[in-house]
C-alpha cells in the first residue's frame, strides 16, 4: 500500500468508541458542556438519565442542524476532541466536525447506543489556534445530529502531527480493524516474520530533534522490539514493545530523533520472527510543513529553437523554501527545474505548446499554477527525411487485430517512431516508439473491414519519410456490439463535457464546460437551454462545469433534483439544481473541500445501482494528494445526496478508492461492477475496475506495476492513443472516448477481465469527450470537443451510433 502522510492543516483520525490512550505528558482534557453552546435547531433537556452538567442537546432531525461550541487553545497545535453523545434510534446519525470553520472530520459516525440513556463517545484529533476556536458538529442527514453531552477538549501545550499506519508504505502487513481502541481507520498488523516494516512519510516545519511516539498493542506475551529508522539511519536498535496485555489494549513507546527541515521518511522494522505489534500511528512533535508555495508568475519564452526553449518565470516563495519547479504542457509533466530560467529540450519542432509552472516545497506541497505561456518551436531545419520503411507484411489477422511487420527506415539523426496508418484514410493505427522503434506492433483494427496499411518513419525533427509501399489487402472477421456509422444529433456546441438521460429516456441534459450553459436535448435533436449554473469558474485549463447526473428518483414534481460538478472560488464542488422539466433554478452546494487547479479535475459524476452518488476528483497536479486518504482529491468517492459519506464506504469517509491520477469516465457493468478510465501523465492511461478500498497506484505507479498493495489496471493505452475521458458500456462493452488519440475505444469484458480491444472512427471526429448509452437501446451518443484548448477550434457535434 502507498503512503499518505496525516496533515495539520486538514486531518483527522476515524472514530473511537471510548477515550483514546492520551500521550504520557498530556494534561486533563476541558470539559465543554452542549448545553451552553451554541445551538442552532434544537433545543437543551433533560429527560434521559446519564448525562453530566445540567442536560444535555436535542437537534432537530433535520440535516444542517448544529452545536457549536467555544474552546479555548493555550497554544496552536493538534487537540484531541472527544464527544459524548447517546443515539437511541438504532441507527447512525453521522455529523460534519468542523474547527474555526474548516470540516476536519466528515460525515463521522456516530453510532447507535442501545438507549437515550446510554452515553458513549467518539474521539478525534484537529488542527487548533491559539486562543478561541469554534467546534461545530452539523447533522448529515435528515434523522439530524445525536443527543450532545458534552465536548472534551485535550490541548497540549506543544504542537504535533499524527501519521496514522494504516496510511503508510507497508511492507509485509495487513491494514485490519478487528481490535478496538485503534484511533484512525485501522491499524497495521506486521506478518509474523523478521525484516517486515511500516515506513512514514514525515514532514518537518523545521530541522532538529522531535519525538517520535508510536502507539501499538501487542495482545501476545512475548516482547516484539522493532529498529527505527529515520532517513534511512537507525536511532534505535531493536527498541523494545513489551505487552501490552491484550490486542484491545494500546500504549505508547517514545524516542527522540533529529529530522530534516521537509520530507523524512521514518521506518518501524521487526527485529524478530514474531514480527512487530499491532501499529496504530505515529505522532511527531512539532508541526509539520503544510504550507503550499505561492503560485509561480507569468512564464515567458526565449531562444526558441525548432527542439528547445528557454522558459523563465517569476519565482514563487514558500514559508520553508521552494526546492523544485515542475512544468507541464496542457496537464502532462515534462520537466522539472530546480530553479527560474531553464532550457526545455527534446521538443517537437514547430508546435504549439502551452506551458504552466508549479512550485514544489521539500514536503511535497505544491502550489497552484502559474498562468500558462503560449510558445512555438521552430520548424526543423533542412534535413534529410527518414527513409522509406519497407513494404509491411501482415499476419495473425483477428477480428480485432493484426500483426504489422516491415523493414527499418535509416535517418542521419536517428528514427523517433513509426505511424502505422490505414492506406485507404491515412488514419493513425497504431504508433510505435523508442530508441529505435521496434519494427512490429500488434493494430487495432475495426471488425470485418478490408484493409491495406503502409507505415511511415518520424525522425527526431519531427519530419515524415515517404509512405512505404501498402501492405497486401486483408480482411478482418466479423463481431457482436460493434458501433455503426453514427448520425448527427446536435451541432453548434461549445465543448460538451458531459450527457446524463432523464429516466424516461425522451432527452438529455448536456453540459458545456467553458460556458457553464445546460442544454436539453430531444432523441430527435432538438436542443434548447436549461440555464447555467451559478458559483462555476473557469481554470483556464480543465476546470468548469464539468459532470452531470439526474437523481435516480428524478420525476419533474416531487423530486427534481439534478447534481454538478463545477470548478468554484474555493475548489471544485459538487452541488445540486431543481429541474422541472424546462428550467433549471435553485442552487445549493452539497459537497466542497476538493481541490482545483490548472489541470487534473477530473469532473465525472455518476449515481450507481446502488443509489449513491460517485465522483471522480483528480490530483489537483498535487500527487501527494492521490495516497492520501484525508484528501478528497485524486479519488473516486460515493456519496449520498447531501453530500455524506455513503453507508459501507471501505473507510467510513467518502472515499472509495484512491491512489488515482485523474479518473474520468465511470460506468457499471451488467453484474454491477464499476469500471473507469484514466489519463495517465506520460506512458500510460488506463482502465480500472473499481473495488473498494483498493489503492490504484499513482503516483507510485502509472500503467502496470508490481508494487504489493496497488491495484494494476485491466488495460492501458499509450496516451498518444489515449487520452481517455467518458466510458459507456453496451453489451458488457465499453466504449471509451479518446481526446488526444481522437478515436472510440470499443473494449470487450469478460467478467472481471478485458478480452479485446480495438477503435474505431480513427482520427474522423477529433477529440472525443462524453459518451453515454442511450436509454432502452443497443446505441450510444458521443460527443467531441474540438472547440477545446487543445482543439482545433471547430464546432462540435453530438452523434449517435447504433451498436450491433
Amino acid at each position: 500500500m502507498n503512503f499518505s502522510k496525516s496533515r495539520a492543516c486538514a486531518i483527522t483520525c476515524l472514530l473511537v468508541m471510548g477515550m483514546a490512550a492520551l500521550p504520557a505528558a498530556a494534561a486533563a482534557p476541558t470539559r465543554y458542556e452542549a448545553e451552553n453552546a451554541t445551538i442552532s435547531q434544537g433545543a437543551v433537556e433533560s429527560n434521559h438519565a446519564g448525562y453530566s452538567g445540567t442536560g444535555f442537546v436535542n437537534g432537530t432531525n433535520v440535516a444542517g442542524s448544529s452545536t457549536e461550541w467555544t474552546i479555548t487553545a493555550p497554544s496552536a497545535g493538534t487537540a484531541t476532541l472527544a464527544f459524548r453523545y447517546a443515539n437511541g434510534t438504532g441507527v447512525d446519525r453521522p455529523s460534519d466536525i468542523s474547527v474555526n470553520g474548516t470540516t476536519v472530520a466528515a460525515s463521522r459516525s456516530f453510532p447507535a447506543t442501545a438507549s437515550w440513556a446510554t452515553w458513549a463517545t467518539v474521539t478525534l484529533t484537529a488542527p487548533v489556534v491559539a486562543g478561541a476556536n469554534k467546534v461545530r458538529a452539523t447533522a448529515t442527514t435528515a434523522g439530524g445530529n445525536p443527543n450532545w453531552d458534552y465536548l472534551d477538549a485535550d490541548v497540549p501545550a506543544g504542537a504535533f502531527t499524527d501519521y496514522q499506519a494504516e496510511t503508510a508504505t507497508i511492507s509485509q502487513g495487513v491494514v485490519e480493524s478487528n481490535h478496538a481502541g485503534f484511533t484512525g481507520s485501522g491499524f497495521v498488523n506486521y506478518a509474523n516474520l523478521t525484516g517486515s516494516y511500516v515506513e512514514f512519510s514525515v514532514s518537518a516545519a523545521a530541522a532538529g530533534a522531535q519525538t517520535l511516539t508510536f502507539r501499538y498493542a501487542n495482545g501476545t506475551t512475548a516482547d516484539r522490539p522493532m529498529t527505527i529508522t529515520v532517513n534511512g539511519t537507525a536511532v534505535a536498535t531493536a527498541r523494545s514493545f513489551p505487552s501490552t496485555g491484550a490486542w484491545a489494549t494500546w500504549r505508547e513507546v517514545a524516542l527522540d530523533a533529529p529530522l530534516t527541515t521537509g520530507a523524512n521518511t521514518v521506518r518501524a522494522t521487526a527485529t524478530t520472527e514474531g514480527g512487530g505489534p499491532n501499529l496504530d500511528r505515529l505522532r511527531v512533535t512539532g508541526a509539520g510543513d503544510t504550507e503550499k508555495p505561492t503560485s509561480p508568475g507569468q512564464p515567458v519564452c526565449s531562444a526558441i529553437a525548432h527542439n528547445a526553449l528557454t522558459l523563465d518565470w517569476p519565482p514563487a516563495t514558500d514559508n520553508i523554501g521552494v526546492v523544485a519547479y515542475d512544468i507541464y504542457h496542457q496537464g502532462q509533466q515534462i520537466a522539472t527545474a530546480p530553479a527560474p530560467p531553464h532550457r526545455l529540450t527534446g521538443l517537437t519542432p514547430d508546435f504549439a505548446y502551452q506551458l504552466s509552472v508549479f512550485a514544489r516545497d521539500a514536503s511535497g506541497n505544491v502550489s497552484l499554477s502559474s498562468p500558462e505561456a503560449n510558445c512555438r518551436t521552430l520548424p526543423a531545419p533542412a534535413d534529410d527525411p527518414p527513409s522509406p520503411p519497407g513494404q509491411p507484411t501482415v499476419s495473425g489477422v483477428q477480428a480485432t487485430s493484426a500483426t504489422v511487420t516491415w523493414a527499418a527506415s535509416t535517418d542521419d539523426n536517428g528514427v523517433r517512431a513509426y505511424l502505422v496508418r490505414d492506406h485507404a484514410t491515412n488514419a493513425v493505427l497504431a504508433t510505435v516508439t523508442g530508441t529505435p522503434p521496434t519494427t512490429t506492433a500488434t493494430v487495432p483494427l475495426e471488425c470485418a473491414r478490408t484493409y491495406q496499411v503502409h507505415v511511415v518513419a518520424r525522425d527526431s525533427a519531427n519530419q515524415l519519410s515517404t509512405p512505404s509501399a501498402p501492405s497486401a489487402s486483408f480482411t478482418t472477421s466479423t463481431c457482436g456490439t460493434v458501433p455503426q456509422p453514427p448520425t448527427s444529433v446536435a451541432g453548434g456546441w461549445d465543448v460538451p463535457w458531459d450527457i446524463s438521460w432523464a429516466p424516461d429516456g425522451t432527452y438529455a441534459l448536456v453540459t458545456e464546460r467553458d460556458t457553464f450553459r445546460v442544454f436539453k436535448v430531444t432523441t430527435s435533436g432538438t436542443k434548447t437551454q436549461v440555464g447555467t449554473v451559478p458559483n462555476t469558474q473557469t481554470t483556464n485549463g480543465e476546470g468548469g462545469l464539468m459532470g452531470l447526473d439526474f437523481s435516480p428518483t428524478w420525476n419533474g414534481t416531487t423530486d427534481q433534483d439534478v447534481f454538478f460538478m463545477h470548478t468554484a472560488s474555493e475548489g471544485n464542488r459538487i452541488a445540486k439544481m431543481s429541474f422541472n422539466g424546462t428550467t433549471l433554478s435553485g442552487y445549493a452546494s452539497v459537497l466542497q473541500g476538493i481541490d482545483k487547479n490548472r489541470y487534473h479535475n477530473g469532473g465525472r459524476i455518476r449515481f450507481g445501482p446502488d443509489g449513491y452518488l460517485y465522483v471522480a476528483t483528480g490530483d489537483a497536479q498535487q500527487t501527494s494528494n492521490a495516497p492520501d486518504l484525508d484528501s478528497l482529491n485524486g479519488k473516486i468517492l460515493r456519496i449520498t445526496r447531501t453530500g455524506a459519506a455513503a453507508p459501507g464506504n471501505p473507510f467510513g469517509t467518502r472515499v472509495y478508492s484512491y491512489g488515482h491520477r485523474n479518473p474520468q469516465g465511470l460506468a457499471w457493468d451488467s453484474a454491477g461492477r464499476l469500471w473507469s478510465s484514466e489519463l495517465g501523465n506520460s506512458s500510460r492511461d488506463e482502465l480500472n475496475l473499481i473495488l473498494p478500498g483498493r489503492n490504484y497506484g499513482w503516483p507510485t505507479c502509472e500503467g502496470t506495476c508490481s508494487v504489493s498493495g496497488m491495484t494494476n489496471p485491466k488495460h492501458t493505452w499509450g496516451v498518444a492513443e489515449a487520452s481517455p475521458s467518458g466510458i459507456a458500456i453496451v453489451g458488457n462493452t465499453v466504449f471509451m472516448a479518446a481526446l488526444r488519440g481522437q478515436r472510440l475505444w470499443r473494449i470487450v469484458l469478460n467478467g472481471e477481465n478485458v478480452t479485446t480491444v480495438n477503435s474505431y472512427f480513427n482520427g474522423t471526429y477529433g477529440r472525443l469527450r462524453a459518451v453515454e448509452k442511450v436509454p432502452g437501446a443497443a446505441a450510444i451518443w458521443f460527443g467531441s470537443t474540438n472547440s477545446d484548448n487543445n482543439g482545433d477550434g471547430s464546432a462540435d457535434t453530438i452523434r449517435r451510433s447504433t451498436i450491433q
